[in-house]
Protein backbone atom coordinates (compact mmCIF):
# COMPACT_ATOMS: atom_id res chain seq x y z
CA UNK A 1 0.00 0.00 0.00
CA UNK A 2 1.36 3.41 -0.93
CA UNK A 3 1.54 5.99 1.81
CA UNK A 4 -0.65 8.30 -0.24
CA UNK A 5 -3.56 5.89 0.06
CA UNK A 6 -3.89 6.77 3.74
CA UNK A 7 -3.84 10.52 3.11
CA UNK A 8 -7.56 11.09 3.44
CA UNK A 9 -9.51 13.50 5.53
CA UNK A 10 -11.06 11.00 7.96
CA UNK A 11 -9.61 10.55 11.44
CA UNK A 12 -9.01 6.82 11.14
CA UNK A 13 -6.74 7.35 8.16
CA UNK A 14 -4.88 10.12 9.98
CA UNK A 15 -4.32 7.84 12.95
CA UNK A 16 -3.13 5.06 10.64
CA UNK A 17 -0.82 7.54 8.93
CA UNK A 18 0.50 8.74 12.27
CA UNK A 19 1.12 5.13 13.31
CA UNK A 20 2.91 4.40 10.04
CA UNK A 21 4.98 7.55 10.43
CA UNK A 22 5.86 6.61 14.00
CA UNK A 23 6.92 3.12 12.94
CA UNK A 24 8.99 4.47 10.09
CA UNK A 25 10.45 7.10 12.42
CA UNK A 26 12.40 4.25 13.97
CA UNK A 27 13.64 3.12 10.57
CA UNK A 28 15.83 5.38 8.49
CA UNK A 29 16.92 4.58 4.99
CA UNK A 30 19.82 6.30 3.38
CA UNK A 31 19.74 4.53 0.09
CA UNK A 32 21.51 5.96 -2.89
CA UNK A 33 18.51 6.06 -5.21
CA UNK A 34 20.46 7.16 -8.24
CA UNK A 35 18.58 8.79 -11.01
CA UNK A 36 16.86 12.03 -11.80
CA UNK A 37 14.49 13.53 -9.25
CA UNK A 38 10.92 13.61 -10.58
CA UNK A 39 9.83 17.11 -11.54
CA UNK A 40 7.49 19.03 -9.31
CA UNK A 41 5.60 22.24 -9.85
CA UNK A 42 3.64 23.14 -6.73
CA UNK A 43 1.94 26.16 -5.22
CA UNK A 44 3.52 28.07 -2.34
CA UNK A 45 2.17 31.03 -0.38
CA UNK A 46 4.14 33.32 -2.73
CA UNK A 47 3.55 31.61 -6.08
CA UNK A 48 4.95 28.29 -7.25
CA UNK A 49 8.10 26.26 -6.90
CA UNK A 50 9.56 24.02 -9.58
CA UNK A 51 12.42 21.61 -9.10
CA UNK A 52 13.78 22.46 -12.56
CA UNK A 53 14.10 26.09 -11.38
CA UNK A 54 16.41 24.81 -8.62
CA UNK A 55 18.96 23.42 -11.08
CA UNK A 56 22.39 24.47 -9.91
CA UNK A 57 21.41 24.21 -6.24
CA UNK A 58 21.61 21.37 -3.75
CA UNK A 59 18.02 20.71 -2.67
CA UNK A 60 16.62 18.98 0.37
CA UNK A 61 13.09 17.98 -0.68
CA UNK A 62 11.08 17.08 2.41
CA UNK A 63 7.58 15.60 2.54
CA UNK A 64 5.61 16.37 5.73
CA UNK A 65 2.17 16.65 7.28
CA UNK A 66 0.81 18.50 10.29
CA UNK A 67 0.02 15.29 12.18
CA UNK A 68 3.58 13.94 11.83
CA UNK A 69 5.44 13.95 15.16
CA UNK A 70 8.95 13.58 13.68
CA UNK A 71 8.20 16.50 11.33
CA UNK A 72 8.01 18.75 14.39
CA UNK A 73 11.60 17.77 15.17
CA UNK A 74 12.88 18.13 11.61
CA UNK A 75 11.64 21.69 10.99
CA UNK A 76 14.04 23.47 13.39
CA UNK A 77 16.94 21.50 11.90
CA UNK A 78 15.87 22.35 8.33
CA UNK A 79 15.61 26.03 9.37
CA UNK A 80 19.19 25.83 10.67
CA UNK A 81 20.45 24.16 7.48
CA UNK A 82 18.72 26.74 5.25
CA UNK A 83 20.25 29.58 7.26
CA UNK A 84 23.70 27.98 7.43
CA UNK A 85 24.04 26.87 3.79
CA UNK A 86 21.54 28.94 1.81
CA UNK A 87 24.20 31.35 0.58
CA UNK A 88 26.23 28.39 -0.72
CA UNK A 89 23.49 27.20 -3.06
CA UNK A 90 21.41 25.05 -0.71
CA UNK A 91 17.62 25.13 -0.73
CA UNK A 92 15.05 23.36 1.44
CA UNK A 93 11.66 22.68 -0.12
CA UNK A 94 9.12 21.17 2.26
CA UNK A 95 6.04 19.71 0.58
CA UNK A 96 2.96 19.64 2.81
CA UNK A 97 0.52 16.81 2.17
CA UNK A 98 -2.39 17.87 4.39
CA UNK A 99 -5.71 17.93 2.57
CA UNK A 100 -6.90 20.80 4.72
CA UNK A 101 -4.77 23.94 4.45
CA UNK A 102 -5.81 25.02 7.96
CA UNK A 103 -3.90 22.08 9.47
CA UNK A 104 -0.68 23.13 7.73
CA UNK A 105 -1.22 26.78 8.71
CA UNK A 106 -1.68 25.83 12.37
CA UNK A 107 1.51 23.73 12.32
CA UNK A 108 3.47 26.57 10.70
CA UNK A 109 2.13 29.11 13.23
CA UNK A 110 3.75 27.02 15.97
CA UNK A 111 6.85 25.91 14.07
CA UNK A 112 7.63 28.53 11.40
CA UNK A 113 9.67 27.67 8.31
CA UNK A 114 12.51 29.84 7.01
CA UNK A 115 12.49 27.84 3.76
CA UNK A 116 10.07 27.23 0.91
CA UNK A 117 6.87 25.42 1.82
CA UNK A 118 4.88 23.95 -1.06
CA UNK A 119 1.47 22.30 -0.98
CA UNK A 120 0.29 19.05 -2.57
CA UNK A 121 -3.06 18.12 -0.96
CA UNK A 122 -3.80 15.63 -3.75
CA UNK A 123 -0.63 13.65 -2.98
CA UNK A 124 0.63 13.41 -6.57
CA UNK A 125 4.25 14.35 -5.83
CA UNK A 126 4.79 11.74 -3.07
CA UNK A 127 3.55 9.10 -5.49
CA UNK A 128 6.20 10.14 -8.01
CA UNK A 129 8.85 9.86 -5.28
CA UNK A 130 7.36 6.66 -3.82
CA UNK A 131 7.21 8.21 -0.35
CA UNK A 132 6.88 5.50 2.29
CA UNK A 133 6.57 7.52 5.53
CA UNK A 134 6.67 10.93 7.15
CA UNK A 135 8.86 12.78 6.99
CA UNK A 136 10.70 11.60 3.90
CA UNK A 137 13.59 13.70 2.65
CA UNK A 138 15.46 13.49 -0.63
CA UNK A 139 18.83 15.15 -1.06
CA UNK A 140 19.16 16.25 -4.67
CA UNK A 141 22.39 17.42 -6.29
CA UNK A 142 22.90 20.48 -8.48
CA UNK A 143 22.20 18.42 -11.61
CA UNK A 144 18.81 17.25 -10.34
CA UNK A 145 19.97 13.74 -9.41
CA UNK A 146 18.79 12.08 -6.19
CA UNK A 147 21.81 11.58 -3.93
CA UNK A 148 20.10 9.99 -0.91
CA UNK A 149 16.80 9.42 0.83
CA UNK A 150 15.96 9.52 4.54
CA UNK A 151 12.75 8.15 5.99
CA UNK A 152 11.96 9.56 9.39
CA UNK A 153 14.05 12.07 11.28
CA UNK A 154 16.62 11.05 13.85
CA UNK A 155 18.38 13.54 16.14
CA UNK A 156 21.37 11.22 16.42
CA UNK A 157 21.86 11.30 12.62
CA UNK A 158 21.72 15.06 12.08
CA UNK A 159 25.51 15.26 11.79
CA UNK A 160 25.45 12.64 9.02
CA UNK A 161 22.64 14.45 7.20
CA UNK A 162 24.58 17.71 7.40
CA UNK A 163 27.80 16.02 6.25
CA UNK A 164 25.98 14.85 3.11
CA UNK A 165 24.82 18.41 2.42
CA UNK A 166 28.34 19.82 2.91
CA UNK A 167 29.79 17.09 0.71
CA UNK A 168 27.47 17.90 -2.18
CA UNK A 169 28.01 21.64 -1.81
CA UNK A 170 31.82 21.17 -1.86
CA UNK A 171 32.01 18.49 -4.53
CA UNK A 172 29.92 20.37 -6.98
CA UNK A 173 31.75 23.67 -6.62
CA UNK A 174 34.95 22.12 -7.97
Amino acid sequence: MFFSEILTSNRLARRAGFFLGAVLFSISTQAATAGPAPELNLPTKDGTVSLSDMRGKVVLLDFWASWCGPCRQSFPWMNDMQTKYGDQGFEVIAVNLDQESEAAAEFLSKIPASFTVAYDPDGETPQAYEVMGMPSAYLIDRDGQIHSQHIGFHDDRKDNYEADIRSLLRAEQN
